[in-house]
């Protein structure tokens, strides 16, 4: 199985929905997409990811089908006077790449998420939730986690596409390779309108290990002229 992961186009946060650019975007994203056989298209709930799916829906015949867990992840904590290590001067990139440079060995092992900016973080509720549904969306295509791998139960080759965000497609990618999900947000940096390609392959009855086979593909939205064309810095963007 191929999962193509897609970031949604340049966003107007306010009021979640695709910018002018971020339309021109989706559109080229369509035509790269064109000739991939994708047999079902799947989005966040959230408008700027549902906006970009519609072009390569519509290209492809297909309905858009919603995953509920991949929207957007918040960040921050509810009570500041009982989790004052919780900064909220910046997204989840920037205090990654913080946490990063000041404590790598936290932020490259398993104890990233007993770390102050993390452990009474908000953000681990929507971690944790992407992480379970997240497997109980690829047991659908015949591949089932058991513990820090997975297990092919059958066959298949459908090739599927998932077009959500920067935050909660980092937490699919962290859990997906076992990855800190710090070293996810600091050193796989992907654009506005990316095509990245993870693919599952692996016997039937045998643990499989999934693999990146394409990650931050944007050359389908470099020819468009500078001026109709705005990138964010995706290390220190946030949603």
């Amino acid at each position: 199985m191929r999962l193509i992961f897609v970031r949604h186009g340049e966003p107007d946060y306010d009021n979640d929905c695709l910018t002018e650019n971020g339309h021109i975007q989706a559109e080229r994203t369509a035509v790269r997409l064109h000739d991939e056989p994708i047999k079902e298209i799947y989005s966040s709930p959230m408008g700027r990811a549902r906006q970009t799916a519609g072009y390569t829906a519509k290209d492809h015949g297909l309905e858009i089908k919603i995953l509920d867990h991949m929207q957007e992840i918040d960040w921050g904590t509810a009570d500041p006077d009982k989790a004052p290590g919780v900064k909220y001067d910046g997204h989840p990139w920037t205090l990654a790449y913080e946490m990063m440079t000041d404590e790598p060995d936290i932020a490259t092992g398993n104890e990233w998420s007993g770390h102050p900016y993390f452990s009474e973080n908000i953000c681990m509720s929507h971690y944790r939730l992407i992480a379970e549904k997240t497997d109980e969306f690829l047991k659908t295509y015949g591949i089932e986690r058991k513990g820090k791998t997975y297990l092919c139960t059958k066959a298949c080759d459908d090739t599927i596409a998932l077009f959500a965000h920067g935050g909660s497609g980092a937490c699919m990618i962290s859990h997906i390779f076992n990855m800190p999900f710090p070293l996810v947000l600091s050193v796989f940096p992907y654009n506005v309108c990316s095509v990245s390609v993870i693919a599952f392959e692996g016997e039937e009855g045998r643990n499989l290990v999934p693999r990146f086979e394409l990650f931050n593909d944007v050359g389908h939205i470099e020819s468009i002229k500078p001026e109709k064309l705005k990138f964010g810095n995706s290390l220190h963007r946030g949603k």
